[in-house]
């Protein structure tokens, strides 16, 4: 089987010939392992960086995170957007302006030229700082313009050509409704909302589920095959399974429901503490859960969760890569693969992968002796 046809077989539930092998492959890798490139691009660099290893790449392209109501102006909808640099930390400060008010907020991130496009921004100024802001974004929210649109498709048919038959692509969405409603609302307030603010609460998330579910489904009609759902923020060291049942899951639903009526397939990322929410993953309507995290990341394991999941969904990860893939020996590294490959691929329903991307300082001979382990011992 080609790399393409050993994932979407795994999605589709079959049982391929081996356990598909496909690393997360981020710009923080990529810059390590192409030191010679002033930049790097997530999408060729990552499958060129596959094809070296020999793994299956599912690619993770993120051009459209950033939602397109943040990369041009809409009727009574004004975006100015300024970047710069200051002591080592890379600022993004965003400002909407609307005939009722103007609506600013600003990001920050260590600062790192080579891997700009792939870098993570923490907010420290919001939106949605209160009732007044939602009701202004609400009022002159924009829908997609069709340029916008086609850049989508025009993204899609690229990835398609550059991954040709050694992967899947897998691009990641708007995001989980609980993550996206974050990155404009203040965690903390988003967590006491429902609680002290139900009604207003309930408000921003049927709003945020309403046009995130129509960016996945705009997603869904391109030829991406699957996409990636940011779920992390909502993790099981932060919520209880009631919590997330009652407050997150609703509207997380219609989102993986989307997606699956729509004939592609969701990959949920929750990289951390998650036990204490698999009740909650095996109703959420996910194909894939990315990523099993032993410690110190996370507090789950392969075996455990095979136990508990069976064939109810697909999982993803096992191999530490903060630590264990950075500091064992390649013997080492052989050794563990082969102990998680023997544990996932029992029944199937299983891709062998790192508990997140892969991180620089990694030794290409330790990701060489994990994809060798892997391909050797997945044979079904």
């Amino acid at each position: 089987m080609t790399g393409r046809e050993r994932l979407l077989t795994v999605l589709n539930r079959d049982i391929p010939d081996r356990v598909p092998v496909s690393f997360f492959v981020t710009e923080e890798y990529l810059s390590y392992f192409y030191p010679q490139k002033e930049k790097v691009n997530r999408l060729q660099d990552a499958v060129d960086c596959a094809r070296h290893y020999g793994f299956d790449i599912c690619t993770r392209e993120n051009q459209f995170v950033r939602p397109y109501w943040l990369k041009q102006n809409y009727p009574n909808w004004e975006i100015d957007e300024k970047r710069w640099v200051e002591n080592d930390v890379y600022n993004i400060k965003s400002t909407i302006t609307t005939p009722s008010g103007v609506l600013e907020q600003l990001e920050v991130a260590p600062y790192d030229e080579r891997t700009q496009s792939g870098i993570h921004t923490h907010t420290s100024e919001f939106f949605i700082k209160g009732e007044e802001d939602f009701e202004i974004f609400r009022k002159y929210f924009p829908r997609e313009s069709a340029e916008s649109i086609a850049q989508r498709h025009e993204a899609a048919a690229l990835a398609r050509k550059v991954v040709g038959e050694t992967g899947i692509t897998a691009p990641w969405g708007a995001g989980g409704v609980y993550n996206t409603v974050t990155t404009c609302r203040d965690m903390q307030e988003v967590m006491m909302d429902p609680l002290l603010k139900p009604d207003f609460y309930k408000e921003i998330m049927e709003f945020f589920t309403s046009w995130i579910r129509k960016d996945y489904e705009i997603m869904c009609e391109t030829g991406y095959d699957a996409f990636g759902i940011q779920g992390n923020i909502a993790n099981g060291g932060l919520m209880g399974e009631e919590f997330f049942m009652e407050h997150v899951y609703p509207y997380e639903k219609e989102i993986t429901t989307a997606v699956r009526d729509a004939g592609k397939f969701t990959i949920y990322h929750n990289c951390g503490y998650a036990r204490n929410l698999y009740p909650c993953y095996k109703a959420l309507g996910m194909d894939v859960w990315e990523t099993i995290s032993p410690l110190p990341m996370g507090d789950n394991t392969l075996s455990e969760a095979k136990e508990y999941f069976g064939d109810s969904l697909i999982l993803s990860g096992g191999l530490d890569q903060v630590e264990f893939l950075k500091t064992a020996t390649p013997d080492q590294v052989h050794a563990k693969v082969k102990e998680l490959v023997e544990t996932g691929k029992e029944g199937g329903h299983y891709i062998f992968a790192a508990s997140d991307f892969l991180e620089k300082d990694t030794p290409e001979v330790n990701v060489q002796a994990a994809v060798d382990a892997a391909v050797k011992n997945g044979s079904y």
